[in-house]
Formats: structure tokens, sequence, C-alpha cells
């Protein structure tokens, strides 16, 4: 009798093994056994609020969607490489990409075009059109309607300081598209333009030490809203008071608020907002369906955000 019950202990153990297994439905195995799709998904790591709603709202439409989904997180280029090869090798049936750097991640994506997976880009571009299908912002958009807002604040003269983003597509249409409008007027001067690599705190360094070096500041123009925020602190704390105005960019909730209250520096931004995830996620469920996207690149509009129509744009309760 022991030994029977040994045996059945030992069958029901194995049972349960497999039923666990069978109930792993976000496993990223290239399909799972109730014939769902698995959409693989890979962001640059939550160090940054709008990173983080990314993240977010791209759970938010998989679990919407009806699909399973992998979603992985890396600090670095080569750590996002060897996410994308491995989802890969577990054979998803579509991946959604934003790639942490734009000349880094441009091989890993002809990688995945060879092993005949849909790739769906959101945000930052790569160098090749080894996608199925790109959903970006108007980056070059943000840098034009920057450079003529200011050019409006200052009455086309001043000295203007730049604060870039990470190496990719985005800061580079950002910084070209801002170039363009302020070469239109003589009497403005990019003075300084260095990287705050979309970081609140390493922007507040950077203009920390841009401040200490130039006496007579303008205007900040930054190419995101958390740097904004960080440009801002250093500008309060350093009492400067030669600063008109300081712009920036993505939508961020405290900068929207900021704007609303019309009493300090932040009176505009441009909208980019982490929604765009969303409809990548969409694209790549339509694909993988057997629906091809109407058009290969989608380019959402870079609204321009003031006192004036921020108030349809603030959500206290968005993710970012």
């Amino acid at each position: 009798m022991k030994a029977w019950r040994r045996g059945f202990t030992a069958c029901l153990a194995v049972v349960m093994v497999l039923v666990l297994a069978a109930c792993n439905t976000n496993n990223g195995e290239g399909g799972s056994n109730d014939g769902k799709k698995v959409i693989g998904m890979s962001f640059p790591a939550a160090d940054h609020g709008w990173l983080g709603a990314i993240i977010s709202n791209a759970e938010d439409e998989a679990k919407a969607q009806g699909v399973e989904y992998v979603i992985t997180t890396a600090d670095d280029p080569n750590k996002q490489t060897n996410d994308i090869e491995d989802l890969i090798s577990k054979k998803v049936d579509a991946i959604v990409m934003l790639p942490i750097e734009t000349d880094a991640m441009t091989p890993v994506a002809a990688k995945v075009k060879k092993a005949d997976i849909p790739l769906i880009i959101v945000d930052r571009e790569i160098n090749s059109d080894d996608f199925t299908a790109l959903i970006k912002g108007d980056n070059k958009g943000i840098g034009l309607g920057a450079g003529d807002y200011l050019a409006d604040v200052l009455g086309g003269k001043g000295n203007i300081v730049e604060i870039i983003g990470v190496p990719a597509s985005v800061t580079t249409m950002r910084s070209e598209g801002f170039k363009e409008a302020i070469g239109k007027h003589p009497d403005m001067k990019i003075i300084a333009s260095q990287a705050g690599d979309f970081q609140k705190e390493k922007s507040l360094t950077v203009m920390q030490n841009i401040l200490q070096a130039n006496p007579q500041i303008d205007a900040v123009y930054t190419h995101d809203d958390e740097m904004a925020l960080g440009v801002l602190q250093a500008i309060k704390e350093a009492n400067r008071t030669d600063i008109q105005v300081v712009t920036g960019a993505g939508g961020n909730k405290e900068v929207y608020k900021l704007i609303q209250e019309g009493s300090g520096l932040m009176k505009a931004t441009f909208e980019y907002s982490p929604l765009m995830v969303k409809a990548a996620v969409k694209t790549a469920v339509d694909i993988v369906n057997g629906k091809e996207p109407a058009e290969k690149v989608i380019t959402l509009d870079a609204k321009r955000v003031t006192k004036d129509n921020v108030g349809e744009m603030y959500d206290e309760n968005a993710n970012y």
C-alpha cells in the first residue's frame, strides 16, 4: 500500500507540473496552447517617466487586444540586442521595438527581417528600412515649432541654450529642426548645446555648468520635458533672472501643470505622447492577423501646448 501511495504521489506531481506549464500563458514561446498570438516587446529601461508610460501603455494595449506578450527592458544596446535575439529564438509572432540608440540597434533589425518576423518600431528610428511599420512623432516638427515659438517670444533676438537627448534619430531631428528655425533669425544664437540624455538629474547638472559659463541666457530649448524640469531646477537654484522662457517636449503632466499655472518660465511644450506605443502594439496584432498597415511610416503631429490649450491636454491621472 505504501509503494502504491508513493507511485500515486509521484504521478500526481508530474500531472501538476504539466498543468502549471500549460497555464503559463505568458512564456513567449511563439504561440500558446490556446492559440493566441505572442507579441514580443523590447524597450529601454524605465529610467524616465516617458519610458515608464511607454511600457505601461504597451502592456495595457496587449491586454486589450487579447494577445499574449513578452516585455523586455534594457539599459544598453548590447542588452537590447540580446533581448531581441532571444525573442527571435522563441519565434514570437511579431516584435515591437523602441531602439535605445539608432546606429547600435540597426543590425538586429536585419536579423528580425531574416527570421521573417514582423518588426514594428516605435519612436526612435533605425538606419535602414528593415521594419514592417514605424510609428513616430514629428521630431523635426518639435524643433521647428520650438524655434519659431522662441523667436516670437524673444522678438527674434537672444542667446539660446539647447539641451539635447541621447544619440538617436529623435535627437538628431529635434536639433536639426530647431537650428533650421533659429537660422532664420540672425540675432538669435545657440550659445550652448549639451546632452542631458533625457534625464532630469543629468540635465540639472549640465545646466548648472552652462549657467556658470554664460552670464546672459534668454531662453532654453530642451528636447524633453523631464530635462526641462532639471533645467528649471538649476535656474531656480542659481537665482537667475535673465532667462525668459523654457520649452520642452513629451507631454509630462507635471510640465502641463506648470504651463497651466502660467507663473514660471515653463511656457510651452510639444506633444509627444507615450500613447503612440498603443498604436504600435495594435499594428503588430493587425499584422499577425493578416491585416497590413495602410502606411509603413506613420508620423504623429507635434502639437504645441501653451497656456491657451493646456487645459485640453492635462490629465492628473495620466501615466505620464
